[in-house]
């Protein structure tokens, strides 16, 4: 027998408003590379994992979002990590205001409502053909249309009493929302020029109330993020 899931969780982490100039060229080449991007988001964490470490963003816990206001040429990026960050790497001409830094303890129960945003690549997995050689990996393929993308969230969404993983193997988000009320935006895409040619992501921003069924399983996922592309600013869940 399964034994009874927590009733409550306890979420902690630190998050760091940046608000950038988005004319200043430091700011200006993270828009237009995702690469870059990254970069500017690792630079925050020097010295917390060996040179070299196998996946240094997922130990620190680091997720990121940001979002861009052309008409005030500002670019508002929030880091979120497990690990204090530094940012004095930053050139304090690229810097619109002083980071503002954030930490969060909270815990959440089953039955409580927050209102949530985040941006994810949604994407699938297509099988390889029949006739492909054995082990052959399917290939992703991302959805965007809008109500695909809703489709790949409720998915993921987690009815009270069901488990955290789904017959299909699919990690749920432990929480769970009315679809009718879900907003769906598809964001322009990010990419990546050489060395990382092959960088190219799509993204949709997703907006609405969740209501905690495994309080566990959720901290678990604002914890880690959800859906690929969390090295680029998506899957990092941000509630109120």
């Amino acid at each position: 027998m399964n034994a009874p899931r927590p009733a409550a969780a306890r979420f902690v982490a630190t998050q760091t408003l940046l608000t950038l100039d988005a004319k200043h060229p430091y700011a200006a080449k993270s828009l237009i590379d995702a690469q870059d991007m990254h970069r500017t988001v690792m630079s925050g964490f020097p010295g917390w994992v060996d040179d070299g470490s196998r996946d240094p963003r997922a130990q620190m816990g680091i997720l990121s979002t940001w979002t861009l206001n052309l008409r005030e040429a500002r670019l508002a990026l929030v880091v979120q990590s497990q690990v204090p960050g530094d940012w004095s790497r930053i050139p304090r001409q690229a810097l619109a205001a002083k980071p503002e830094t954030l930490t969060l303890d909270r815990t959440f129960g089953i039955g409580e409502t927050v209102g949530f945003r985040t941006v994810v690549n949604p994407v699938y997995s297509k099988p390889p053909p029949p006739d492909a050689p054995p082990k052959t990996r399917g290939v992703r393929v991302a959805h965007t249309r809008p109500d695909h993308v809703k489709k790949w969230f409720i998915r993921r969404l987690q009815p009270l009493g069901e488990p955290p993983v789904a017959p299909d193997g699919l990690t749920r988000l432990g929480a769970d929302a009315d679809p009718d009320t879900l907003g769906i935006r598809m964001l322009p895409r990010i990419s990546s020029p050489a060395p990382h040619k092959g960088l190219r992501l799509t993204r949709a921003e997703i907006r609405g109330k969740l209501t905690v069924t495994d309080p566990e399983t959720f901290v678990g996922v604002l914890t880690s993020g959800v859906g690929h592309g969390r090295a680029y600013g998506c899957g990092m869940v941000v509630v109120r």
